[in-house]
């Protein structure tokens, strides 16, 4: 197969990850505003999509973490690349069909370390960093529904002379601003993943790394528009799991839990650590829900969601092996 089919090959299921990233992940950004019924859902959607857009295209320190970070680039072979998107496009595409909101950062994450396990063995993998995203499995989504829960206490006792019908309508304004906020922080860390992938299958094809230092602008507009379009479309199986079945949202809710986990991915991006939007989002979620009553949290969905996240790792792992073996053949 010549370079010029195998760069193809590597842009287009780029593209389609992307695509399926936002799919997945448009519930972690409209679910909460879709919930409460602050805002309506295709209104909720565009807004996502142009955030997600505008966060895609912001900085590049999460996009060298995965291109760079996982697999070195003077290993990096195309059969790696294609094996680890392979992997995380399918399990992302089946969750979303399942309405289980996933980790699609650590779909590829694992998809690479499976692929670099299948080509070039263990002495090869980025273990650091591959540490640090584990670590962020547990950090984020704690941070995520502490914030969640401190803030919504205060709220709650700051707003709780007020008049239902005027605290209802502050917040559904404040879900505009916060909806906004949560697409533009999953574009600046997710979006990041297919400008990651495109700018893999780049490097190979001209042998020139030195191409991660100035990532060219038409890769990232590409990749920002895949996941913009993917969110714009939205998952809607996923969008009601979060945003109906987790717990019962109000607008002071929803306003809260979207603030809360857009602060903890923001300050991952900035840092360069690949978080999951939908474990901060979930976990938010949940802490509204739980300064009402752990009842109202249904723990019961809230179980399966997480027994997704923790399958997203071997099972990603094990399909990028498998498939970056059978292209090596």
């Amino acid at each position: 197969m010549s370079d010029i089919a195998v760069v193809v090959i590597i842009f287009a299921t780029a593209i389609a990850f992307g695509f399926s990233n936002g799919f997945n992940d448009a519930a972690n950004a409209v679910a909460a505003s879709i919930g409460s019924r602050a805002i309506r859902p295709r209104h909720a959607l565009m807004l996502a999509g142009v955030c997600n857009l505008a966060g895609a295209l912001t900085g590049t320190a999460v996009a060298k973490t995965i291109g760079k970070g996982i697999i070195g680039p003077g290993l990096l072979t195309n059969e790696i690349v294609i094996g680890a998107i392979i992997a995380a496009v399918a399990w992302t595409m089946l969750a979303s069909y399942r309405g289980l909101p996933i980790s699609v950062s650590h779909s590829l994450v694992s998809g690479l370390v499976g692929a670099g396990l299948a080509a070039v063995g263990t002495s090869d993998i980025g273990w650091g960093k591959f540490s640090r995203t584990l670590i962020a499995v547990i950090a984020a989504p704690t941070l995520g529904f502490i914030g969640a829960f401190a803030v919504m206490v205060i709220l709650l006792w700051v707003f709780h002379k007020f008049k239902p019908g005027y605290v209802n309508m502050l917040f559904r304004k404040g879900q505009w601003v916060t909806t906004g906020f949560l697409a533009y922080a999953h574009g600046k860390n997710d979006g990041q993943m297919p400008i990651a992938l495109m700018t893999m299958g780049w490097v190979l094809f001209q042998g020139d790394p030195g191409i991660w230092d100035s990532i060219p602008i038409w890769i990232k507009i590409i990749s920002a528009l895949s996941i913009s379009l993917g969110t714009a479309t939205g998952g809607w199986r996923v969008i009601k799991t979060l945003g109906f079945k987790v717990t019962a949202l109000k607008p002071i809710q929803g306003f809260t839990s979207d603030g809360a986990s857009a602060a903890v991915i923001e300050v991952a991006s900035q840092i360069g650590i690949p978080v999951s939007t939908t474990h901060c989002a979930v976990a938010s979620v949940i802490g509204v829900g739980a300064t009402t009553r752990l009842s109202a949290v249904r723990w019961g969905v809230a179980r399966s969601i997480v027994f997704a996240w923790v399958l997203t790792f071997p099972i990603c792992g094990l399909l990028g092996y498998g498939i970056t073996k059978l292209l090596t053949l």
